[in-house]
């Protein structure tokens, strides 16, 4: 495995979308986003959308982190950036023309428990007296554990949330000194246990290995730690070391982080460890707990990826609010301004503060969704048509070393990807990315797979 780790150690994209941000056409101005954003809605809203809520402020920087965020102690932001946000929903109740049917609503960030709990309650319950909320809806939020409080889970919870998930990343002092992130296991232990008497029905925690100063020893420690406290997901991503993109990564440098095949064993070691505390992998990084609705979509071929990460409610109409928020109507993509400032001077004017956008065409929405499939299936038919058969034809030989390394398995028409396959799900897909084929970067954009 070791040989196959650093052969397939290559820049490569998470595939949250399909085509990649770097590889959008930026063919989409406000007026056409709003056609599409109409067009989508009267298509789908009868399934429900989903809610995409980007809220950026910490009281301090964690250095590993890659998030878009903005570092303040100056709580008086969250009013006015609150107004903003509800001032954006209502540029896309406009397009919509009556109510939408809300299936998800995710708060990320930065910080969401950087907002106080009256300030939440403010923002979400204006947003949720304007929609229908389907039957089906999940509701989920991002919480850091040293500062939700009682409160906030409450609130959240009598606003229909059931999902929390916590960030810890590793216990280790000293890991936890280097990336500048707190918590210990009895803050953990306690934000958990305070969800779960409230009545939260599914618990995520976040962890990462490739951290600098992260030891088998460390990593093992923290995960058997993790374990004891059974919560019903667990994601273990892979460091993103992006210090072109992010300054705050140059507080160490690479000789602090674990090499390729290292940073792998560290995995092999959480893995491990999940299997043998019931847990099953479930697409990529992510194992859950027999009973969570995670793993009954994975099972079910329901499971669904999007901008948000892995998700249990696919949608074909995701709306994100907030500074750097990404939307998809499913045929295009917009990405908001990614400074709070001129992302609310923008909604100010009246305009949808969009920076980027890319409107999907045929060939990219046939490549998404085979990339969507073995993300999320493991597996992807080729036989929908013609166009789909020339795609698996362009790609067979760069998959001939996948299949002579026992990684995939491909018949006349499917792809399958086979249990040491799943490791290198990014390569595999990497290769069905005719975007980043027909004009491959000169310059670092994505992050390492291993």
């Amino acid at each position: 495995m070791t040989d196959l780790v650093l052969k397939y150690n290559v820049q490569a994209p998470r595939y949250t979308s399909y085509p990649t941000v770097p590889y959008w056409d930026n063919n989409l101005n406000e007026r056409q986003w709003a056609e599409h954003i109409k067009k989508s809605f009267i298509q789908h809203n009868k399934d429900g959308i989903s809610l995409y809520i980007h809220l950026p402020f910490c009281e301090s920087l964690c250095t590993y982190c890659a998030c878009n965020t903005r570092i303040t102690v100056n709580h008086a932001v969250e009013l006015p950036y609150i107004e903003t946000l509800l001032k954006e929903w209502q540029l896309y109740l406009n397009q919509f023309g009556e109510k939408p049917l809300i299936k998800e609503i995710h708060l990320g960030g930065g910080t969401p428990t950087f907002f106080s709990h009256q300030n939440l309650k403010l923002l979400l319950s204006n947003i949720i007296k304007s929609c229908d909320v389907s039957n089906k809806s999940d509701f989920s939020f991002e919480g850091h554990p040293g500062n939700t409080t009682r409160e906030h889970l409450q609130t959240l919870y009598n606003l229909g949330f059931r999902r929390v998930s916590y960030g810890v990343q590793d216990f280790d002092e000293k890991v936890q000194k280097t990336i500048n992130r707190y918590q210990t296991f009895e803050e953990v232990k306690y934000v958990m246990d305070t969800a779960r008497s409230i009545g939260y029905t599914s618990i995520n925690i976040d962890l990462v290995y490739g951290l600098p100063f992260q030891t088998n020893s460390s990593v093992r420690s923290t995960v058997e730690q993790i374990i004891t406290l059974k919560p019903e997901r667990i994601a273990f991503y892979s460091y993103a070391h992006v210090p072109w993109l992010k300054p705050g990564q140059r507080k160490y440098t690479e000789k602090d982080l674990p090499v390729a095949s290292e940073k792998r064993n560290l995995y092999e070691i959480g893995k491990e460890l999940f299997i043998e505390a019931n847990y099953t992998d479930v697409g990529m990084d992510h194992f859950a707990l027999p009973g969570d609705e995670l793993l009954t979509s994975f099972h079910e071929g329901k499971l669904h990826r999007n901008f948000m990460g892995y998700t249990t409610n696919p949608t074909k109409l995701l709306i994100g609010l907030g500074c750097s928020s990404i939307s998809d109507t499913w045929d295009a993509f917009a990405q908001n301004i990614k400074t709070v400032e001129a992302y609310t001077s923008a909604v100010n004017e009246g305009r949808f503060p969009v920076m980027k956008g890319h409107v999907l065409t045929g060939e990219d929405l046939a490549i998404r969704q085979h990339i969507l499939n073995l993300m999320c299936r493991n597996y992807s038919d080729f036989n929908g048509s013609d166009g789909d058969k020339a795609i698996l034809e362009e790609c067979r030989e760069k998959l001939n070393d996948f299949i002579e390394d026992g990684l995939i398995h491909i018949t006349e028409n499917t792809i399958h990807l086979t249990e040491p396959g799943k490791q290198f799900l990014r390569n595999i897909c990497l290769v069905l990315d005719k975007r980043y084929w027909s004009k491959q970067p000169a310059t670092n954009i994505f992050s390492t797979t291993a």
